[in-house]
């Protein structure tokens, strides 16, 4: 197939019936040009076809209009079309491409990485992990604008964007007591992450504003998967004073304990309601009956992480640390 001949700015300024030097202030969105000669070399670009270099802007704003997007795991999880949707859709505001990595948290490849991105001069780096952790960048990502997401740097030296886990484990709690449930199992992951001690104090919390006394028989920790909700169900289950409902630390988890609580002979919601976390749609909504479960704002962190970047607003003296509410997803589970 004949490659078609690239349309220039002189084919316009003929087809519109203006000079070039019109068509360049029309392309550069110069104010001196009249609405209606704006117009007609608007129409002539749209009839034509007419596709700017990318390479030539590049060189006539001195930016290269991309911005990188290192991540550990983020591509290959569920998550991925959120939080990269996210940072994609504020880049196409800014006329900006995303430069994605998955990098299966090798810190080799993550300063290979970065190294990459800074040859080509990206105007800022998103630095995202799979899960709420603290975490230690390469030191050459320094050498460029850099926002962390769901994560952080110990000494919150860096601008960051993560969830509120701690007011969602109080809301997921809150809303089974406001259900009529005072007597509340929590199944928490069994490894001490911001994700697990925040949604635990989220949860004691809001136990103790509505005046119910922490029971420590109710709250069992096991692995973050379908199994360990499973055996955590499982041993609730053989109390001798049964709770009305359980919060589970994520949906894997709230998957486990269904199969438990319907071996046990037990309807969802009436005998056992069940609330969850993260919102992983394809798991939580296929549930019977349907999970209800707090939402991880994926694509709210990738937003704000480019927008940062992107935002030409005035950074501010201390590098902000944004904590994104995580939106209760009602379906048929309380």
């Amino acid at each position: 197939m004949a490659m078609r001949n690239r349309i220039t700015i002189h084919d316009i300024a003929r087809h519109a019936g203006v000079g070039v030097g019109t068509v360049s202030r029309v392309l550069n969105d110069h104010p001196n040009v009249s609405a209606e000669t704006r117009a007609a070399v608007q129409k002539a670009i749209s009839e034509l076809g007419y596709r700017p270099r990318s390479a030539a802007k590049t060189l006539r704003t001195r930016k290269s209009l991309a911005i990188g997007f290192i991540t550990d795991y983020i591509a290959t999880t569920p998550f991925a079309g959120n939080v990269i949707s996210g940072a994609q859709d504020v880049a196409w505001q800014y006329d900006h491409i995303l430069l994605l990595v998955n990098t299966n948290g090798d810190p080799a490849l993550e300063e290979a990485a970065v190294e990459m991105m800074l040859s080509r001069e990206v105007e800022g780096i998103i630095y995202a992990t799979m899960w709420h952790r603290p975490v230690t960048p390469p030191k050459n990502i320094l050498e460029t604008n850099v926002a962390l997401l769901d994560c952080y740097v110990e000494d919150r030296s860096l601008p960051s964007v993560v969830p509120d886990e701690l007011r969602g484990g109080y809301e997921a709690t809150a809303r089974l007591i406001q259900s009529g449930h005072r007597r509340i199992a929590f199944i928490n992951h069994n490894i001490p992450d911001p994700a697990q001690v925040l949604r635990a104090e989220g949860y004691c919390r809001a136990l103790a504003d509505h005046d119910i006394t922490y029971d420590e028989t109710l709250v069992v920790q096991r692995v973050a998967e379908p199994y360990g909700g499973y055996e955590a169900m499982g041993r609730i289950l053989r109390l001798s004073k049964l709770p009305s409902a359980v919060f589970c630390y994520n949906d894997r988890m709230a998957m486990g304990a269904y199969d438990a609580i319907k071996e046990h002979g037990l309807r969802i919601p009436q005998d056992m309601a069940v609330i969850s976390y993260d919102n992983q749609e394809l798991l939580a909504a296929n549930l019977h009956p349907a999970l209800t479960t707090m939402e991880l704002p994926h694509y709210g962190m990738g937003r704000w992480a480019a927008q940062y970047l992107l935002g030409g607003e005035l950074k501010p003296a201390s590098p902000p640390q944004v904590l994104l509410a995580c939106p209760l997803i009602e379906r048929q589970s309380v």
